[in-house]
């Protein structure tokens, strides 16, 4: 065994340890104190093993991505990578979410937990709902919106009205909308990877991506589809400043402010962004019409929401507001600020755990070198490509970090960190071995949703 193999270990199993920390540490405060709110602690879940219809696809594509996933990536056309992975992400999502039978694993989700579908009606003259939008935040108010309306921006909720305007009614179709728009967000990691870095390490990552364990999550909450959002958001501003587009940059800058009016904690988006700006600077430097494309792109979501008669920060003051008038006033901040890390490092695996100390290691000059070839002509080796991986990836991890200090992140990260968590999963490319860390992963997953019954 390698110096670097071992210490890829030994990252995984300090993630292990942190998990494991966080189950008997929030176990005790859970069963002395009650104030945590979640049955097993650091997840929203119940101890609750069990078997379901999805339970033998879900086997199946577990064994064959691992078996056929790291070869086939490597040889495909690229089209036909970026089909395969997001037709492989789909079936994964929703196998497990199957494991719980449709209505507990699907269509049942955005009505029972996440209430989206419950107040569709209020939205019968939606100008008028919006211009009422933040009287009904805080509690206390007339007729307050339920917890995940009032924790979110309208555009969230208005785009499960507009489903439901055109025909697409109920839980089943919200819950499909979420898995299959969710799973293009792999789909646009891959795109932004392969144009800020090169197409040999997105590559390498296409079969992490696919076979996430996020995936447990990201068929059962609308973080699903706000997780797409903001990664289309990023990969075509990533592929405007390498192709000097600013028809790109303006549709960039178009989901990245739809991004901060779905979730307001997608606000830290920009980091990211910003990554992905100076490391496009020279495409920026060669045109410069892309920086007026992306802000003009960006004002038109807030600058419509304005108009409408939503004010942003005015919602956003008072949902910090009832945020603290509910649990997140009694969870305790020096559990979940690294309780929720343990979280993180479910959702994304024990390869991204040893990909992170790979990618800190890529930084510092400190892994040695890398024993990836190019694959394809158009994906020639260069040494500054890992290094703009690492970049991207840190950035991810930032904006990650904020967010779990700001203290408005206490539990149930593994839903609302999903559009962040996509991003750390490229730092499996860096891996040796990827069918052995394809089958932890995709062990670590089939646990999960079969011995937990998860409260998303």
């Amino acid at each position: 065994m390698t110096r670097s193999l071992r210490r890829d270990l030994y990252a995984a199993c300090a993630a292990a340890l942190l998990v494991t920390a966080a189950v008997l540490v929030g176990r005790h405060i859970q069963d002395t104190r009650h104030t945590l709110y979640v049955h097993w602690p650091p997840l929203l879940a119940e101890w609750d093993p069990h078997l379901g219809p999805g339970t033998p696809a879900a086997v199946l594509l577990a064994a064959a991505a691992v078996a056929y996933g790291p070869p086939l990536a490597a040889r495909l056309p690229w089209r036909a990578l970026l089909a395969a992975a997001w037709a492989t992400a789909t079936a994964w999502i929703c196998s497990l979410a199957l494991v719980d039978g449709w209505h507990r694993g699907i269509a049942g989700r955005l009505t029972t937990r996440e209430e989206y579908l419950r107040v569709i009606d209020r939205f019968h003259d939606a100008p008028a709902t919006l211009r009422d939008f933040t009287h009904h935040i805080v509690k206390g108010t007339p007729a307050p919106w339920p917890a995940h309306v009032a924790g979110h921006p309208p555009a969230s909720t208005l785009t499960f009205v507009l489903l439901d305007r055109i025909g697409l009614r109920g839980g089943g179709w919200a819950g499909m909308w979420c898995v299959l728009v969710g799973a293009t967000a792999c789909v646009a990691v891959l795109v932004a990877v392969r144009a800020l870095a090169d197409e040999t390490l997105a590559r390498r990552a296409a079969p992490f991506l696919a076979l996430t364990p996020a995936a447990v999550w990201l068929g059962t909450s609308a973080d699903a589809y706000f997780a797409a959002v903001a990664a289309w958001a990023l990969a075509l501003l990533a592929l405007a400043v390498t192709k000097r587009s600013p028809a790109r940059a303006a549709a960039s800058g178009l989901l990245l402010g739809l991004t901060c009016y779905l979730s307001y904690g997608l606000t830290l988006v920009a980091l990211p962004a910003v990554a992905v700006l100076l490391l496009g600077r020279d495409g920026i430097r060669a045109r410069p019409a892309l920086p007026p494309a992306l802000l003009a792109g960006l004002a038109v979501v807030p600058l419509a929401f304005t108009l409408a008669g939503f004010n942003w920060w005015t919602a956003y003051h008072l949902l910090v507001t009832r945020y603290y008038q509910g649990v997140g006033g009694t969870r305790p901040y020096g559990y979940w600020v690294w309780a929720n890390l343990a979280c993180a490092a479910l959702i994304t695996g024990p390869a991204t755990a040893a990909g992170l100390r790979r990618t800190a290691g890529t930084l510092t000059r400190t892994d040695g070198t890398l024993t990836w070839r190019a694959s394809t002509p158009a994906a020639p080796r260069t040494s500054a490509a890992p290094v703009r991986l690492a970049l991207l990836v840190c950035a991810a991890l930032l904006a990650l970090l904020i967010a779990d200090l700001s203290g408005l992140s206490k539990a149930e990260t593994e839903r609302i960190w999903l559009p962040f968590a996509v991003w750390l999963l490229p730092a499996c490319a860096y891996l040796t071995r990827p069918r052995a860390w394809l089958t932890a992963q995709a062990v670590l997953a089939l646990l999960l949703n079969h011995l937990l019954l998860t409260g998303w």
